[in-house]
């Protein structure tokens, strides 16, 4: 898969901007911005909690920092922060549909709200099902779907409140469905598995100081060439490093944890 240049077809996600917020660290979104328009991506992913209360003078915020993204395919979708105190209404005006279908270049990104008002927790839904394996179900190099809550438990994130409720009905749906990848926000703490073929990977904070433990904000790069797929986690003003690669066709995979002492690689 190239985008015409004979470079691979990349995809950037941003999540968890958190405007508005005490912790909100504008510095580091607008030097993210920058660095993303100089990848020049063929996609941006904005994987929710743009805002911290749901407010308005916050979604005008974040709008403002996503209208600098140079990108013509840029898919947004809200977070439990952005759907408290009636939030979802700004999203749906300033940002259009909350649930949205992206086909580029054979790849198909489907992006789904996965809140409910004014409660942490996610949900997609088994009314939702149908409509997800309908979308998925044309011919595609790549097959993306994209939600603010994690489907797996994170590690370093403490006890486990809020995983999605049907994580194990829509993990199968997303297999049925021939998902490759799953991009997800949400915990602050990045991070990527293999569960059968499925690949989940997720992302931190792009630009809030709610962290845990030794994690800095970052975000997530996908690149693309033919059936291999890297991830890279990439911290504004600091670089980047591998999270997993892996073979649409053959689903090996590396996976690498970063560690205070170097970098370990675990090999299957």
């Amino acid at each position: 898969m190239a985008d015409g240049s004979g470079r691979p077809f990349t995809i950037v996600q941003l999540s968890d901007l958190h405007c508005g917020d005490q912790h909100f660290l504008p510095n580091l979104l607008e030097r993210a911005i920058i660095e993303v328009n100089e990848l020049d991506p063929d996609i941006v992913i904005c994987s929710g909690d743009l805002t911290t209360f749901g407010f308005r003078d916050e979604y005008q915020l974040a709008k403002r920092y996503l209208d600098g993204l140079n990108c013509d395919s840029v898919v947004v979708i809200p977070g439990n922060h952005d759907s408290r105190n009636v939030g979802y209404v700004h999203f749906e005006e300033l940002f259009g549909a909350r649930n949205s279908v992206l086909r580029k270049n054979g790849v198909t990104v489907v992006a789904v709200d996965s809140t409910e008002p004014d409660l942490d927790h996610g949900q997609i839904g088994r009314g939702r099902y149908p409509w997800i394996e309908e979308q998925f179900a044309d011919p595609a190099d790549l097959r993306v779907f994209v939600c603010h809550h994690h489907l797996l438990p994170v590690p370093g994130t403490g006890r486990e409140r809020n995983v999605i409720y049907d994580a194990g009905d829509t993990i199968e749906c997303l297999q049925r469905a021939g998902v490759d990848l799953v991009l997800s926000g949400h915990k602050h703490v990045p991070y990527a598995w293999r569960l059968e073929n499925l690949f989940v990977v997720n992302a931190g904070t792009v630009s809030s100081q709610r962290l845990r433990g030794n994690v800095r904000p970052c975000y997530n790069v996908v690149e693309v060439d033919g059936t291999h797929v890297d991830v890279f986690r990439r911290y504004p003003f600091h670089g980047q490093e591998r999270i997993i690669q892996f073979s649409t066709e053959t689903r090996a995979f590396e996976k690498y944890t970063a560690r205070i002492d170097g970098e370990v690689t675990t090999r299957t």
